[in-house]
């Protein structure tokens, strides 16, 4: 009976459980979750004999080690910085790895180790990076299997409150982990435009925000991510004069994060001095940048109650957190929504083309989100295909090949995951 281990029963992880025990039922596998929070696995688990809950302490190594040595393949969905516990003990018990997250300096030092003894290390697994990677990497190969150049890629994802229950004015509800909401953008970004470099510190990330629409659900703002300039070799468009990966949000809430990124509310390496009692005396650094037009952004996260701060040793990004957690909850009958879009120009017989691929996803309820389907599905998949030994690649890898991104794209469509593509 071949068994899969997954560490990690968070918000993103609900409908990877669901798939995984829909597989390990039709095969009689079995689904091992590590988790060091019982309310959360049990409020996940749908009861199967099949699957196994474990509640652990994920840095306890004999227990992790333990369990890694019982599998035939691992995934992990704990935060990034504990992947490198997992997969460390992969390596050494000669395991498969999957996870949704950013390959780090830390997870490629081990790249040698896992080619020598013939592992699948799959990263970046998830919806950004991951369903970003595969369906980009699809068109991309296509154009230029077809003699196209690529002038312009531009690369939009966000994670947000579908329409119709959407009924706060930042037009956002948290639907994945609210830490990463509050320190988004907080490393800045580098891309290239129109062939020149562009660098922008956090402070200025949110100044001047593009704007892009998405049918049929309307017009969203976007902000560079990160390091696209990273992904310019990894996507083979080096000739390519513009190429930027971008967040999607709400024109709004571009307008509002801006002022709280400038005013230091999302700080998260100062603790707060000790004569700061009150969320008022907190949230004073912000009042300059607010006027009539957006007081009404701050007053629905109670930024100007004097009310008490919570217990802790905090930052301003913990309490921020704390409000956000507070004031952008989902209710249990929300429903979140994913969208994604990639623009295309590009050169082909002489002529100029453009191409627009788009993904609109929403969840069921506050519970199982579009978050946790994007993010799930992929992994799960790729579990299956490799117990299934039909993904026989070796090595550490992100879904940017044929081999893994054209049977992956395939299952996410019978998943209801499916882009729409316009062009001229």
């Amino acid at each position: 009976m071949k068994r899969i281990l997954l560490f990690g029963a968070g918000k993103s992880a609900t409908c990877l459980i669901d798939y995984l025990t829909r597989i390990c039922t039709e095969n009689k596998w079995s689904l091992f979750i590590g988790d060091a929070d019982a309310v959360a696995l049990k409020k996940k688990l749908v009861h199967s004999p099949f699957v196994h809950p474990v509640q652990l302490d994920v840095e306890n190594a004999p227990e992790r080690n333990k369990l890694i040595q019982q599998a035939d393949l691992v995934i992990s969905l704990l935060p990034p910085a504990l992947h490198i516990l997992i997969a460390k003990d992969c390596v050494t018990n000669s395991k498969s790895l999957l996870t949704a997250s950013y390959v780090d300096e830390e997870i490629r030092k081990l790249s040698v180790a896992i080619a020598d003894k013939k592992l699948l290390f799959l990263c970046e697994m998830g919806l950004d990076p991951g369903i970003d990677h595969m369906s980009a990497m699809q068109i991309i190969h296509r154009i230029q299997h077809a003699g196209g150049k690529i002038i312009s890629f531009l690369s939009h994802t966000g994670g947000l409150v579908a329409p119709e229950c959407d009924d706060n004015p930042w037009h956002y509800k948290i639907s994945w982990n609210p830490s990463n909401v509050v320190k988004a953008g907080a490393s800045g970004a580098i891309y290239k435009e129109t062939g020149e470099i562009k660098e922008l510190q956090y402070h200025h990330l949110f100044d001047q925000t593009g704007l892009t629409e998405i049918k049929p659900v309307g017009t969203y703002a976007w902000y560079p991510n990160r390091d696209s300039l990273s992904y310019i070799p990894v996507y083979g468009l080096e000739s390519a004069q513009t190429f930027i990966r971008t967040t999607l949000r709400h024109p709004v809430y571009c307008l509002g994060w801006k002022n709280l990124v400038k005013s230091g509310l999302t700080d998260d390496v100062k603790k707060l001095p000790g004569n700061v009692t009150s969320i008022a005396e907190w949230s004073k650094p912000l009042l300059p940048y607010v006027d009539l037009s957006n007081k009404f952004l701050y007053d629905q996260l109670g930024l100007f109650e004097n009310t008490p701060l919570p217990d802790g040793k905090l930052t301003s990004a913990k309490i921020l957190q704390h409000l956000l957690e507070k004031h952008w909850r989902m209710k249990d009958t929300d429903r979140d929504m994913i969208l994604m879009l990639h623009e295309f120009e590009y050169e082909l017989d002489n002529r100029k083309h453009f191409l627009r691929s788009s993904l609109v996803v929403k969840g069921e309820n506050a519970l199982r989100t579009a978050m946790a389907k994007t993010v799930g599905l992929p992994l799960g998949i790729a579990a299956r295909l490799i117990l299934e030994d039909k993904l026989k690649l070796t090595g550490l890898h992100i879904p940017i090949i044929p081999e893994i991104y054209e049977p992956v794209l395939t299952s996410l469509m019978l998943e209801g995951i499916q882009f729409q593509e316009e062009s001229n």
